[in-house]
């Protein structure tokens, strides 16, 4: 299959303004995620998808880079449109503030849209803080590997063990964290944005809900990593340590 790796990049951020241009042991945090997705073995090209100059003109300093309309209301709709000018099979999303996101984990997500419209990934969840956030997203499936439900609920309710610490009930289920890495089809990733918002997705703020309520299926890989995201400011020297110590 011919699969582009498309990274949404935005300047505004509530939390983190100018975030993709933020500087990690010495490079911006774009130029991470990217290095990190060209190591890919399955993606044919890799592109910055931005709607501001700024990070137009420093990410054609290491990849391809296209700017898109400013109205998009998310992000898939962003990858979209950049789809729609690049004649592909399939499209991976991949975030873009995910410095240290594991190739092997991209390619895993791409190989699945071999037999699959849409795909995703997920690993186990362990931390008891993760299982009470609501910012950790939960996902059940089915005996194929086929997401159920998505939600910031801790999914699902383990009633034998519901009176339980939270550390009985991560050994009573193998609850599922999602990973906010997408792979879709392009027929499939050009119809999905043709939808309208969706009951689900306005009540969780989950964007996948909209698929899954419009008959879409989404195969989840399961996958050995932890997500280790930029939030915030104070994550940039999280990130830093890590990249330390891996040195």
């Amino acid at each position: 299959m011919n699969i582009i790796g498309v990274i949404p990049a935005r300047f505004a951020s509530t939390r983190f303004p100018g975030k993709p241009l933020a500087r990690i042991a010495g490079k911006p945090l774009i130029q991470h995620v990217v290095e990190q997705c060209q190591k890919a073995k399955l993606l044919k090209k890799v592109i910055v998808a931005t709607d501001d100059t700024r990070i137009w003109e420093l990410a054609q300093q290491f990849c391809e880079v296209e700017m898109t309309r400013p109205e998009h209301p998310s992000g898939t709709d962003r990858i979209a449109e950049v789809a729609e000018r690049h004649p592909c099979d399939a499209v991976v999303n991949v975030q873009g503030d995910e410095p240290l996101i594991d190739p092997s984990v991209i390619d895993t997500v791409a190989n699945a849209l071999e037999k699959a419209e849409m795909s995703t990934a997920g690993t186990r969840i362990r931390d008891p803080e993760e299982y009470e956030s609501p910012n950790v997203v939960k996902v059940v499936v089915n005996r194929a590997g086929q997401a159920l439900y998505f939600s910031r609920r801790t999914i699902p309710y383990v009633r034998d063990a519901a009176s339980a610490p939270v550390s009985e009930q991560l050994a009573a289920f193998p609850f599922l964290k999602h990973l906010g890495i997408y792979g879709y089809r392009c027929e499939t990733l050009l119809r999905l944005i043709k939808f309208p918002v969706s009951p689900l997705e306005s009540a969780e703020k989950l964007e996948q809900l909209r698929a899954l309520e419009n008959g879409i299926s989404i195969a989840v890989a399961q996958v050995e990593y932890e997500s280790i995201g930029v939030d915030v400011p104070s994550d940039v020297q999280r990130v830093e340590r890590i990249l330390r110590e891996r040195r």
